[in-house]
């Protein structure tokens, strides 16, 4: 009998099997074989005198493109007419990065706009109050 201990490794509920490799091992999974979703690998190992383990590790594949809404929540009760931004756009690959349609133009949020004119009237404020500004001389 061998001192070796094996591992097997399954994707979901897949009957085949990754394969079968002597411990440690070095894997990579590749997901562009994967549907975009959860998934789970299950890794199933059996030591020198038969006994098994099994330990499962659930994961989420998204390998397409990106895809933001702004105009619409998850959930939120909506009537009338909605206008929608969309953008979908791809990540590229390890080796290159695609700057085009990477990055999604969203509006100016309004606590934004309250910020920016509770700062211009204090500023004013404080302009009139300090005697910087004289308006009659």
């Amino acid at each position: 009998m061998e001192d070796k201990s094996y591992v097997t490794l399954f994707i979901d509920d897949d009957v085949q099997p990754l394969g079968t490799f002597p411990a440690p091992v070095s894997f990579d999974l590749d997901t562009k074989k994967l549907a975009d979703g959860p998934h789970v690998l299950k890794v199933v190992s059996k030591d020198h005198r038969g006994k098994e383990g099994i330990k499962t590790i659930p994961f989420i594949v998204r390998n397409g493109p990106a895809i933001a809404i702004e105009g619409i929540k998850k959930d939120e009760v909506v009537d009338g007419v909605l206008p929608l931004m969309i953008n979908a756009y791809g990540k590229g690959d390890q080796k290159t990065f695609m700057l085009h349609g990477s990055e999604t133009p969203q509006s100016i949020p309004a606590w934004f706009i309250i910020l920016l004119i509770a700062f211009t009237a204090w500023a004013a404020y404080y302009l009139i109050t300090s005697g910087a500004i004289t308006l009659f001389k």
